[in-house]
């Protein structure tokens, strides 16, 4: 007799089932069964955020999600973000404004942050270092963390402008 439980995840717009011990920690799971290893398992106590998944809408440390609570679920790595060819804007402001350096901590920060940024579209400084507070980098003094999503931001509000713009014309035309 197995301990053994079937579970169900939809993780990166992809349906994925697998067995797998019940208090076995979703990081593992990821990792280890899936071959996903955007999320990094940087201390196993939920302090670094180097794990950090968004599972069901809502960011969290997949080093402290049990599989068992996450069957079912929609889960979004790093890879769900963008791809090597089409970066997220965050993605490319990382890149474009040094928010790296090792980049261990880089696919749980970027997770956090589109979070972050799809709950707060236009942060202050402060409310981006209060809302990454959870994530760790032990490289930087994450001023460059922090200029890299205040960029993003900027780079997501011009654009969504520029559509509601391009949609005003199409209706002023149309009129």
């Amino acid at each position: 007799m197995s301990d053994k439980m079937h579970i169900k995840l939809n993780v990166n717009g992809e349906d994925k089932e697998f067995l797998a011990e019940p208090r076995e920690l979703l990081i593992y799971a990821l990792r280890e069964k899936l071959d996903i290893t955007g999320p990094h398992v940087g201390c196993d106590t939920s302090h670094c955020g180097a794990c950090t998944v968004t599972m069901n809408g809502k960011s969290v440390k997949s080093c402290t999600v049990f599989v068992a609570q996450a069957d079912g679920a929609e889960i979004t790595t790093i890879e769900g973000i963008g791809t090597p060819d089409a970066l997220h804007v965050l993605q490319e402001s990382f890149r474009e404004h040094h928010g790296l350096q090792c980049g261990f901590c880089t696919p749980g920060m970027i997770t956090r942050a589109t979070k972050l940024l799809e709950e707060n579209p236009n942060p202050s400084e402060e409310d981006v270092r209060f809302g990454m507070a959870g994530n760790i980098c032990r490289c930087t003094g994450y001023q460059n963390i922090v200029k890299s999503i205040l960029a993003a931001a900027s780079e997501i509000n011009a654009q969504a402008s520029s559509s509601e713009a391009v949609g005003q014309t199409k209706v002023e035309a149309a009129e």
